[in-house]
């Protein structure tokens, strides 16, 4: 039995994502990206970079896949799983840490433009709005520090 356990493991692949978010006249706003293959609504993610602590390689992913600059969090708000269904791969399941990063800059242009929609969003519209349940669960408990001056 332990080594089901261990091959289960073995099998997940461990990510990084951010929750890029900001202070709206409502109070506070999630920004969600288009995966570029099902085009699902999902927060930048992707795998762990060599050299780099997790939480930076989650901005690095609010860069590349939102076109947002931020102060990121060191430490994750929460942890997903989901199935990562590719279409010329098997599908593969993937643990995900969530890093909160506030957003101060808002690029016209990013790099991953042409693949992805990007729109801000109420904390409860995001939560709708992902199809991980678990995922929905870390943005509903999102409680970010007072607003600052």
């Amino acid at each position: 039995m332990a080594s089901d356990a261990i091959r289960t493991e073995r099998a997940e692949r461990r990510q990084v994502a951010a929750l890029p978010w900001r202070w709206g006249s409502e109070g506070v706003e999630i920004l969600l990206v288009t995966s570029r293959e099902t085009r699902r609504w999902v927060t930048p993610k992707g795998g762990r970079m060599p050299g780099l602590t997790d939480s930076e390689a989650a901005a690095i992913e609010a860069l590349e896949e939102a076109g947002v600059h931020g102060e990121v969090a060191d430490e994750p708000i929460g942890v997903f799983r989901y199935l990562k269904v590719l279409k010329r791969r098997a599908p593969r399941w993937c643990v995900v840490a969530v890093y909160p990063l506030e957003v101060y800059i808002l690029q016209g242009a990013w790099k991953e433009q042409a693949e992805r929609d990007r729109v801000w969003m109420s904390q409860e519209q995001a939560a709708a709005c992902v199809g991980e349940p678990d995922l929905a669960e870390i943005i509903r408990a999102f409680r970010p520090d007072a607003p600052r001056p």
